[in-house]
């Protein structure tokens, strides 16, 4: 059906006084597709300016990629953990203070490990046996080397290459960087937690942008809550459909029509698609028109990365007081990292972290497999180790509802690839954490690319409807009095 037949014409030509009268009347209606933080950002932006939102869920939960998980009788997020910038100008700090949530700081501005530092871990080989810590040190003052090196070689290449590649020919241009033995295994666990901040492997990650990212001051922090709360408070008194799979839209004259797995129609004056790219890049949803081409190719030209964890829950801590435990091995794609909670909120519980191909790998496994596979890691670091008494594995990769779990820069990515992905096509809007200005990847990018979606909308429907809007009661932009006073970050840490 052509999209142009949805709506009677004699509606969209405005000639009939009570439909008019009815206009008036009504406040806008958006739809918004997922309830991640984006999506539930830009409902929240659009409710609080007096529009009408409906946000339409495949699951049966809300949080998209923020799962907080509570069968172990504590929260355990499964998916996004980290605040990444912990600092006042973080979008999301003002909510997190509000809400009372403290963040446990796992490291400064400096770090080489991105979202940790080296002052409190243990190394160990497969054979689980303990690297010398001065080894450690030393590997990593010679990785910072060899990262920098690489930036002489993108200056040099008019072209795009890998990471991967870009560190093979500094090694090449200068042997003395080279590691023998155990510290060539700790170079490529300096290479695997590198690819973790990604959630891919180091010969798909772009040279010429992988270090241009905007990363906000104050470091890194642990939510030590979860994120649950945040999702819940952006939440409350919005109309929220969970298990609502969204299956096609139709965009015709002034109207959009979103189409459900059961086949119910909900219409709107505009849509905003907070998906995540991976959902996107499957082609599950069916756009009538057809997207154009611009904004395909844009879908196509971003990687999504995976990253999985497996968290067990132990009656007892054998392990040592601190937070990270790692295992080197002769490739990136073997090493592991384990997160210790225990040492950050007091619960007895472990968190194996696995990203790129090794992160799909694990998914092919059985739940129990993989939680089997991991307590061998830890019982030759530890041969006293118990059995954990529960335990669970997130699917991010093969989970429809995601299929990855952030974008992160293909090598030879187009550099207005960002700009036409989050570019509306008519009344369709787009968000989500690929399409944030310059954080991508990350929770508060998402946050503020469904605000920013929220605005594109809310200027675009009052611009089209033109006199109209402006008898409308709109209250844009408005704030729950809380966040309107600055609190400083709970962190602990310090």
């Amino acid at each position: 059906m052509d999209p142009k037949e949805l709506f009677p014409s004699s509606l969209l030509e405005g000639t009939i006084v009570s439909h008019i009268e009815r206009q008036l009347r009504e406040p806008p209606s958006v739809i918004v597709i997922g309830s991640g933080i984006s999506g539930i950002a830009a409902a929240r932006s659009l409710y609080d300016a007096s529009f009408k939102v409906i946000v339409l869920e495949s699951r049966d939960r809300l949080g998209g990629r923020i799962h907080t998980d509570y069968s172990f009788g504590c929260p355990v997020d499964m998916g996004a953990s980290w605040l990444h910038g912990v600092c006042n100008e973080n979008p999301l700090a003002p909510l997190i203070s509000c809400l009372g949530l403290t963040l446990y700081r796992t490291s400064g501005d400096n770090s080489v490990l991105y979202d940790h530092d080296l002052e409190s871990y243990m190394l160990f080989n497969v054979n689980g046996h303990q690297v010398p810590q001065h080894i450690v040190l030393e590997v990593g003052e010679t990785f910072k080397k060899i990262l920098d090196e690489t930036g002489k070689v993108r200056d040099e290449h008019p072209g795009d290459m890998s990471v991967l590649e870009a560190i093979s020919i500094v090694l090449d241009r200068h042997p003395e960087l080279r590691q023998q033995g155990l510290a060539h295994e700790v170079l490529q666990w300096y290479i695997c937690r590198m690819e973790a901040w990604f959630a891919a492997d180091a010969d798909t990650i772009s040279l010429k942008t992988w270090d241009q990212e905007h990363v906000l001051s104050g470091g890194h922090g642990l939510m030590m809550q979860g994120y649950d709360p945040v999702i819940k408070y952006l939440a409350k008194d919005i109309d929220i459909r969970l298990n609502h799979r969204v299956t096609k839209i139709s965009n015709g004259y002034n109207k959009v029509m979103v189409t459900v797995e059961d086949g119910t129609n909900f219409v709107a004056d505009a849509v905003i698609v907070t998906v995540p790219l991976g959902v996107l890049k499957a082609n599950l949803i069916e756009f009538e028109p057809k997207l154009p081409d611009w904004k395909v190719s844009a879908i196509s030209d971003l990687g999504v990365g995976n990253e999985n964890k497996i968290a067990l829950r132990f009656d007892n801590v054998f392990w040592p007081n601190v937070e990270l435990l790692g295992v080197v091995a002769p490739s990136s794609y073997a090493c592991g990292y384990f997160l210790n909670l225990h040492k950050a909120t007091g619960h007895p519980i472990l968190v194996y972290m696995a990203a790129g191909r090794f992160a799909s790998d694990l998914e092919k496994l059985t739940d129990e497999a993989a939680a089997n596979f991991v307590m061998q890691q830890l019982k030759k670091m530890f041969p006293d180790a118990s059995d954990p008494v529960q335990y669970l594995v997130s699917h991010w990769g093969t989970d429809p509802n995601t299929l990855g779990c952030y974008s992160y820069d293909l090598v030879g990515k187009p550099d207005d690839v960002y700009d036409r992905l989050r570019a509306p096509v008519g009344n369709l809007f787009f968000g989500g954490e690929a399409v944030s200005l310059d954080h991508q990847g990350s929770v508060h990018g998402a946050y503020s690319a469904g605000v920013m979606a929220a605005d594109n909308c809310q200027r675009y429907l009052m611009a089209k409807q033109g006199h109209l809007m402006e008898k409308l009661p709109l209250v844009a932009g408005v704030r729950h009095e809380t966040l309107e006073t600055t609190i400083p970050l709970q962190i602990s840490r310090m």
